[in-house]
């Protein structure tokens, strides 16, 4: 990210941690981040949408509960992350807003890449060569693909509200489009 990017999420860290949660920390919030996006990424995977009602907006899963059902599997399975999968994260934006009736709200967008294994057929949209990795040697080859996804997360801070956070966007780009 440029230095721009990340002293703006740097300040909105520090709004966070002196207006709404005196206990926040990226460090957590990213680990927690990791934890859910595995588990979700899994749960879309084998179709399992009714067990995402709590951790996923309404409106998010309707629309995932269409795009699921069109999916070949080839693209369905390589939705799955593992947890030890995921090469790297990072924030992309974060925002603090209120609003019309006054309630205080924090979204975090997340990315991910992790290494799925699956059976993706060469003519994916946009997937390169450079983007398949292979392990081992010539006789037990096998081909992972490095997918990337973006998960925003949200919480409202209004007094008396849930202290949970809520997925409300799902992107798997190339995938669940």
């Amino acid at each position: 990210t440029s230095p721009i990017a990340w002293l703006r999420t740097r300040f909105y860290y520090l709004l966070i941690r002196l207006y709404f949660d005196h206990e926040f920390s990226i460090e957590e919030f990213t680990r927690g981040a990791k934890q859910a996006f595995s588990v979700v990424s899994k749960l879309l995977s084998q179709r399992k949408l009714d067990l995402l009602e709590e951790l996923v907006s309404a409106e998010v899963l309707q629309v995932l509960k269409e795009k699921i059902s069109l999916l070949p599997d080839s693209h369905r399975d390589a939705l799955a992350a593992d947890i030890d999968a995921i090469m790297y994260t990072t924030e992309g934006d974060v925002r603090i807003y209120y609003d019309d009736d006054g309630r205080k709200f924090v979204s975090i967008l997340m990315c991910f890449w992790y290494l799925n294994g699956a059976n993706l057929p060469d003519e994916v949209p946009g997937e390169a060569k450079v983007f398949q990795i292979v392990f081992g040697d010539e006789n037990t080859k096998e081909k992972k693909h490095l997918l990337t996804a973006n998960y925003e997360f949200q919480r409202e801070f209004t007094e008396g509200a849930k202290p949970d956070w809520t997925i409300t966007r799902i992107e798997h780009p190339r995938l669940l489009e």
